[in-house]
């Protein structure tokens, strides 16, 4: 089976030479890390070739990495039924660079688009419909990057005097701290 994997990895190898920068087998998972400029025309390939037949994109994902300079890395999880297989295409992107939207080559990825647009941030270009989907229109920042503060920029709560609901910016009453986590008592034994 690992062969398998190996011949067909080397045959997409072959078959987009500039365009795939690593390609990984873990555990029988079939990944390739692309530049994000070239994601769109792979991600059609998978699609459209004889050989790959990738027709059904499951899923995209997003871990993010702020210490990194890409920290955003987007997965998209392709299943060819044709051939019983799964196969990963990888891309790393900042705060500021774009992907291609995926729609025209698989429609389904215009929600999880919209998605990844309001949870994280990431832009995709000529997309037909990219806002909020998750959140609020007037919500700001992306809460599930790292570095999006736990409690958010304003609080919500409901007046009982003025019988309304009111948005206020959150007030921390105490600074940030920091812990080290190392602990003042003695661990030797007497």
């Amino acid at each position: 089976m690992k062969s398998l994997a190996i011949n067909f990895s080397e045959s997409l190898i072959k078959k987009l030479p500039s365009s795939i920068n690593t390609v990984q087998n873990k555990f029988g998972d079939l990944t390739l890390v692309v530049p994000h400029t070239l994601l769109f025309q792979v991600v059609t390939f998978l699609k459209l070739h004889t050989t790959t037949q990738y027709k059904v994109l499951s899923d995209i994902t997003v871990v993010d990495f702020p210490e990194k300079e890409k920290r955003f890395e987007v997965v998209y999880n392709l299943l060819s039924v044709s051939y019983n297989t799964r196969i990963r295409v990888k891309t790393f992107v900042n705060e500021m660079t774009a992907l291609p939207t995926m729609s025209p080559v698989f429609p389904c990825s215009n929600w999880l688009e919209r998605e990844i647009w309001d949870m994280y941030g990431v832009y995709f270009t000529q997309h037909n419909d990219l806002r909020r989907i998750l959140t609020d229109y007037g919500f700001e920042g992306h809460p599930l990057r790292k570095d999006f503060p736990l409690n958010g920029f304003v609080s919500v709560r409901y007046d009982d005097v003025n019988k309304l609901v009111v948005c206020e910016p959150t007030e921390l009453t105490q600074e940030f701290r920091t812990f080290n986590f190392q602990t003042p008592w003695s661990l030797n034994k007497n």
